[in-house]
């Protein structure tokens, strides 16, 4: 089951400074995730990747995983959506122990909401979004070559943000 909330002003690709559109969609582990329960409490590291189990892929999950306490550290939580199926997910999650939700967009409804474009016009795009506590797209990462950047890259936009917090009455910086 797949709820998208759009509109066709939403149609566009996001970008930074855009409110990251509502969307539920449901988890390798059966459960309905929905934006709006990840928004107020972590950042979100939203990535859409092309398929479970090919190499590109495989190697970007990897380096989420081995990087995901970093993640954890700065607030964010991992959440990765290609269009395979929920058991493919499963599969794919439990085979490489990866800590993070994985969702499941068969129909390709959530990639065509944020605006995710095609690689060569066929193959389902690389792109890695950074969303902060209030909702808004604070970086986009796209690139389909570079599976491994899409971690570092939003890493560094953490950061960014962590430094963007004012810091305690008083302080000065």
């Amino acid at each position: 089951m797949t709820l998208v909330h759009s509109d066709p002003a939403t149609r566009k690709q996001i970008g930074v400074g855009d409110r990251a559109p509502e969307f539920a969609l449901p988890s390798h582990t059966g459960e309905l995730v929905r934006l709006s329960d990840l928004i107020g409490r972590k950042n979100v590291v939203l990535y859409f990747y092309p398929k479970d189990d090919t190499p590109g892929c495989t190697a970007q999950a990897r380096s989420f995983r081995d990087s995901y306490e970093a993640f954890v550290e700065a607030g964010a939580e991992v959440v990765g959506i290609s269009s395979d199926s929920v058991e493919c997910h499963k599969q794919f999650a439990s085979k490489y122990e990866l800590p993070f939700v994985l969702l499941s967009d068969e129909h390709g409804e959530v990639r065509r909401l944020y605006g995710v474009p095609k690689t060569l016009g066929l193959l389902p795009g690389r792109v890695t979004y950074v969303i902060d506590r209030r909702g808004i797209v604070r970086h986009v990462f796209s690139s389909q070559l570079d599976a491994i950047g899409h971690i570092s890259a939003a890493l560094k936009a953490l950061d960014a943000l962590e430094e963007d917090r004012p810091g305690p009455p008083g302080v000065v910086a």
